[in-house]
């Protein structure tokens, strides 16, 4: 079968605790590299590999997700792992997404780059490197252009195969903890996140010091 754009979807996981234009700017990087369709965001229900001392409830992270994306068709929200509870893997998503999902219908798994030098520490990663396609962007302090083979700590052929897709994208320097901390001194976070997450955040008191 001759796969086109429609049979592309990017996929952008993460806490989003909160969206923010880095998000945004990573997922529209990712269509026009890659002749993606459309990016799925899925929220997950619990990071396994990091902890936040302040996350916000699932149904507070799907909100700011809706609001954020509002007006752009290419780019929609899967509650996936939101409904499957627990410790949300990559590799149960794709598993289940690829069940669901029509023929012909390729994944692109869209990661930073430092995501790339943990990929090796993700559950069954070389299963899921034969389910779905990883592409990686720039991210400050990570220089794509100097990463070798053997950074990947993966057995051969996926170094060589995740290099081929990295792309440079727009390096914003945004971080959900940055807008976090600047929440929680009443610092302002315009120009960082949607104008309409920033008033979310603000009406619920979201992030705010205790």
């Amino acid at each position: 079968m001759t796969i086109n754009s429609s049979n592309r979807i990017g996929i952008l996981g993460g806490t989003f605790n909160p969206v923010h234009l880095g998000h945004l700017a990573l997922a529209n990087s990712a269509i026009e590299a890659f002749n993606l369709s459309k990016v799925l965001f899925i929220p997950c229900s619990k990071p396994p590999h990091k902890t936040s001392k302040v996350l916000a409830s699932a149904r507070h992270r799907l909100a700011m997700l809706k609001l954020a994306i509002k007006g752009d068709p290419r780019f929609e929200i899967s509650d996936v792992e939101i409904k499957r509870g627990g410790p949300s893997y990559t590799i149960d998503t794709i598993t289940q997404l690829k069940r669901t999902s029509s023929d012909g219908v390729e994944y692109y798994f869209i990661i930073g780059a430092d995501s790339l030098l943990e990929l090796h520490t993700w559950k069954k990663v070389h299963k899921l490197l034969k389910l779905c396609k990883f592409v990686t962007f720039g991210r400050p302090g990570v220089n794509t252009h100097k990463l070798k083979r053997k950074d990947l700590k993966l057995d051969p052929p996926w170094p060589e195969k995740l290099l081929r897709h990295v792309d440079t994208g727009r390096l914003l320097n945004i971080s959900s903890s940055d807008i976090r901390h600047r929440v929680a001194e009443g610092l302002s976070i315009r120009y960082l996140t949607p104008n309409a997450v920033a008033v979310y955040i603000a009406d619920h008191n979201l992030y705010a010091k205790q």
